[in-house]
């Protein structure tokens, strides 16, 4: 397989001998969506501005089209675009002088009006960047990563600040980009947005990835549950033993990864004993409710 970023064993430890980023090791392949999650401080973005080329890792190695990205800057660096999580652009510019500015500094540039109307903002060129909405701030800060068609784009938390169209058509744009061949590495705090774009993904803690695989691999490693209120003088004692219930009060909730069969059983006995079964709910699990649980874990676990 093609990949384009390399990560083998890597390390980043600050002054004080704080290791943030403890022997990580993937790989992404050309044209795919990777998500790094984790909880604050469990060092994603201390691994990604490795990737990036902003650090020297104190260990380990990491490649990124071929080369290493801090050594061989200049080979990496007009390839890739970086979406940083905040920008820090100039408050008295406007969003064209902007976008012009930073269209001088890269290879290959294409139209700024293009981009601007790529990610909303063709209606607001001429706004000073200190007048934007913090939503708007970050559509900039894509933009601006978007200037150089890169081959490879990093996006650290790029939409956070958005509403919810502006989250939703950010996602649209991140599909058309990985439809046309881009790689994007991807850290977000939002769960289902990795869930609804990543092919593969890999959750960080205390600068270790203590799982990987696509979102669907993840989260059928948890347990489907079913919820249900049964009805009064019917204790959850009844529901047969091998559902194992938890019972509080008359909710009951079953956990499990045959979620088919212990559906059926459930539906089964309720309709054999005459109980109706009120607000009955039953899902696999979600990426939220794994990532919570292997964060725990992993907690518990002292790793």
């Amino acid at each position: 397989m093609d990949y384009v970023i390399e990560a083998g064993e890597l390390r980043r430890s600050y002054a004080g001998g704080f290791e943030a980023v403890s022997g990580v090791t993937f790989s992404v392949a050309r044209g795919e969506l990777f998500a790094l999650l984790g909880t604050n401080g469990a060092g994603k973005t201390s691994t990604v501005e490795l990737l990036e080329g902003l650090a020297r890792p104190s260990g380990g190695s990491v490649r990124v089209l071929g080369h290493d990205p801090y050594r061989e800057r200049a080979a990496v660096r007009p390839r890739i675009g970086v979406m940083l999580q905040e920008g820090g652009f100039p408050s008295d510019l406007t969003v064209a002088e902007t976008m012009r500015m930073w269209a001088g500094c890269t290879s290959g540039a294409r139209p700024t009006g293009e981009v601007l109307e790529l990610v909303g903002l063709g209606g607001r060129a001429r706004v000073r960047v200190k007048q934007l909405s913090g939503g708007e701030r970050r559509r900039l800060d894509l933009g601006l990563a978007l200037l150089g068609r890169p081959e490879v784009l990093f996006l650290d938390e790029p939409t956070t600040g958005l509403d919810a169209e502006g989250r939703r058509d950010t996602w649209e744009l991140v599909r058309e980009l990985r439809e046309g061949g881009t790689t994007v590495l991807l850290t977000t705090h939002y769960l289902e947005e990795a869930e609804s774009l990543a092919d593969r993904l890999a959750i960080m803690h205390q600068g270790r990835i203590v799982v990987s695989g696509t979102p669907a691999e993840v989260t059928a490693s948890r347990p489907s549950r079913i919820r249900c209120v049964l009805p009064e003088g019917i204790t959850a004692a009844r529901v047969p033993l091998t559902l194992k219930a938890a019972a509080e009060g008359q909710r009951i909730e079953i956990r499990t990864h045959e979620l088919q069969h212990a559906l059926g059983e459930l539906l089964r006995w309720a309709e054999e004993s005459g109980v109706r079964l009120e607000r009955l709910d039953a899902r696999s699990a979600s990426l939220e409710e794994a990532f919570l649980e292997i964060a725990q874990a992993a907690e518990m676990a002292g790793t």
